[in-house]
């Protein structure tokens, strides 16, 4: 577990000079993929295992490279808004969709480039609806999320309505165990708790 399950974006995104793709779709892996090997700088290409088995239908003739560096609205939301990359775009979507039924519309963004960040996009979604969360299974502890929220204070600080939340995984190696380490990761039940956090803040 310890060496096949860690999450590694953190720790490139402090490697000066690299740009950092991470889809969460079929559609997003091939144009990532296409973008990546034409840049003329040096990409990395992060895959999660978990998306391995995603199936889409889709049209070979409409398939188009994605722009390194701009996020893409996965679901428009007024109540908060929830930033994920990768599979922690799924678990975002889930916990969405479990929020709908009690009324909370969340907008969930897909960050799609770790590196450069679009926090123009993230910016807008956070003004709107005045709270953030963000998902990852990194470690919480200088994660991706420490970047995103550390930026949208410095840019959005007076439309906060709600409290800062991270979702992520502990300081803690994986384990080997299967059952301990999906205990130990994220899912869509703790990013819904996290979201209540947010709204509960006075």
């Amino acid at each position: 577990g310890a060496s096949h399950s860690k999450s590694l974006e953190s720790c490139l995104m402090s490697v000066p000079g690299i740009k950092i793709v991470a889809p969460s779709t079929v559609t997003d892996a091939y144009g990532c993929l296409l973008s990546a090997v034409y840049d003329n700088n040096p990409v990395v290409f992060v895959e999660h295992k978990l998306l391995y088995d995603l199936k889409e239908d889709i049209d070979i003739g409409e398939l188009k490279a994605v722009e390194i560096g701009k996020a893409r609205v996965v679901r428009e939301g007024r109540d908060v808004t929830i930033v994920a990359h990768s599979y922690g775009v799924e678990l975002a979507r889930r916990a969405a969709d479990e929020l709908a039924q009690d009324g909370v519309e969340a907008e969930v963004i897909d960050l799609r480039t770790l590196k450069p960040l679009d926090m123009e996009t993230v910016a807008a979604s956070v003004m709107k609806t005045g709270r953030l969360v963000s998902v990852e299974e990194g470690n919480v502890f200088g994660g991706i999320g420490a970047e995103v929220a550390g930026q949208v204070t410095e840019r959005c600080l007076d439309y906060l309505d709600g409290r800062v939340v991270r979702v992520g995984k502990p300081d803690v190696p994986i384990p080997a165990s299967v059952e301990a380490e999906r205990r130990l990761l994220p899912d869509a039940g703790s990013v819904v708790e996290a979201v209540k956090r947010s709204l509960s803040w006075r």
